[in-house]
């Protein structure tokens, strides 16, 4: 490869991960946890049609497994069936900000 090639290269590398750890950056957990209450907890509750969900349920690796792949109930459905990109953004950062294996789990409370 030529240098100049690899430079360029390597410039637009540089500039895809900026605009991800700012899309990243810019998910609120507080957002995230309001639309998990919201709209996973209709269904994701003791004695409701999903089965029990909280972002105990998984470690932080299996949260950013589940939200990479984008899929909802076992693969069947896509994640945007039940929240906007902007929301899906902000529940992960939320769920994976307090996993199991998070220096601060918790529950989403009531």
């Amino acid at each position: 490869m030529k240098f100049s090639k690899l430079v360029k290269v390597t410039f637009v590398a540089a500039g895809l991960g900026a605009f991800v750890l700012a899309t990243m950056a810019a998910a609120s957990e507080t957002k995230g946890k309001y639309f998990f209450k919201k709209n996973c907890k209709t269904c994701h509750t003791e004695g409701k049609s999903g089965k029990l969900v909280t972002p105990l349920t998984k470690t932080q690796a299996q949260w950013k497994q589940y939200f990479s792949a984008g899929k909802h109930d076992h693969g069947k459905e896509q994640l945007t069936k039940y929240l906007t990109p902007e929301q899906i953004q902000d529940v992960e950062a939320f769920l994976v900000a307090h996993a199991s294996d998070s220096p601060q789990p918790e529950t989403c409370g009531g």
